[in-house]
């Protein structure tokens, strides 16, 4: 009696150990397919820092998603360094880019004042775009497929419940810890800095009418924008810094809710005949409708490259959490606002092929 007791146990044991396995295996395998899709693939993960600098720093890991292509490399680079020197946080870096500027970045990165970071680098695939995104082929070069990783954040740092997205025309002037801890309402999976409340309208753009509004992305003409019954006078929101609960995002399937609207507008041209802003903002309007946190309005700074950021002062920029140079604008470019402020976090490229196209204008005017 014992020896059968005792095989019985050992059979029922074996399938428990054997169902515990298949499930495993059916676990590993969403978890290769969700960490990969087409368009997202790593290429360089830096995992560890040296163990003085981890003595320094705490223990908080912080996931921060920056998004850069070959032209703008100059702008990412600043953008991390200011990061990395204003927090104590264990921050890694997951950069997005194109192929073709995967060598020209890790060289960059190799840099003595950037060797300490921890990044990974991700490309980005422009097919996974393909149906979603119209292109005009005369003016296929305008679009920029970067723009649009901010929407695929939970494969960018599939292992994270929260990260960070910031433009790569940021400077970050204090603890990005700070930004990190963003309180997000139940059900809410993302925060941003909206465009009608925030300081930064009310100190540059006073009367700037509605392309602050959801009427200056979205075409209230079209019967589907109509039937969604979204309030056209209804603040918009600022993209270009975003505190994303992956855990969220990922319980609503954001991602796909927002490439469906990306795919209707092909079909029925529901953006604004008078766009506002990029093309990346409609969908995410009609998505966080009513649905999104605030960011703390000094997080995100911005117009700082267009003709509004000239009305700030000293004092202001200089209290700014986070600088953004929002606009046609860029800090490395002619006539940005307070772009001194941006070169003192750049970082010279070792390769020479990014250079700063405002220092070359005044050298040349002061001839």
């Amino acid at each position: 009696v014992n020896i059968s007791i005792l095989i019985v146990a050992v059979v029922i044991f074996l399938l428990v150990l054997h169902h515990n396995f298949l499930g495993l295996s059916d676990f590993l395998k969403r978890e290769l397919t969700d960490a990969n899709p087409l368009g997202l693939q790593p290429i360089d993960f830096i995992p560890a820092v040296p163990q003085r600098l981890a003595d320094e720093r705490n223990d908080k890991e912080i996931s921060v998603v920056i998004a850069t292509s070959d032209e703008r490399l100059g702008g990412a680079i600043a953008a991390m360094n200011s990061i990395y020197h204003h927090t104590r946080s264990n921050v890694v870096f997951h950069i997005v880019t194109l192929n073709d500027t995967v060598d020209h970045l890790r060289l960059w990165l190799s840099n003595s004042a950037l060797k300490n970071l921890r990044y990974r680098i991700l490309d980005f695939d422009p097919r996974v775009l393909e149906g979603k995104v119209e292109v005009d082929p005369q003016k296929a070069d305008t679009l920029k497929p970067l723009t649009f990783a901010r929407f695929y954040l939970p494969s960018l740092v599939p292992h994270a419940e929260k990260a960070i997205y910031v433009d790569d025309d940021v400077i970050v002037q204090d603890d990005i810890l700070e930004l990190y801890n963003t309180p997000l309402k139940p059900g809410h999976a993302a925060a941003f800095s909206d465009d009608c409340d925030s300081i930064t309208n009310k100190v540059a753009v006073r009367g700037a009418g509605n392309q602050y509004n959801y009427i200056g992305f979205l075409d209230y003409k079209k019967e589907t924008i109509r039937k969604l019954a979204m309030k056209a006078n209804t603040c918009s929101f600022n993209p270009g810094v975003i505190v994303a609960n992956l855990t969220e995002w990922k319980l609503q399937n954001i991602t796909k809710q927002l490439e469906k609207w990306m795919a209707l507008n092909v079909v029925e041209q529901l953006y604004s005949k008078a766009l506002a802003g990029s093309i990346t903002t409609p969908p995410l309007l009609i998505v966080f409708y009513k649905q999104h946190s605030s960011i703390d309005p000094m997080w995100n700074v911005r117009h700082l490259g267009s003709t509004a950021g000239k009305r700030y002062s000293p004092q202001f920029v200089k209290a700014a959490k986070l600088l953004h140079w929002n606009g046609h604008f860029k800090p490395w470019g002619r006539t940005a606002s307070y772009a001194e402020v941006w070169e003192k976090w750049y970082v010279p490229d070792p390769t020479g092929k990014f250079s700063l196209i405002r220092r070359h204008s005044e050298a040349y005017e002061a001839k």
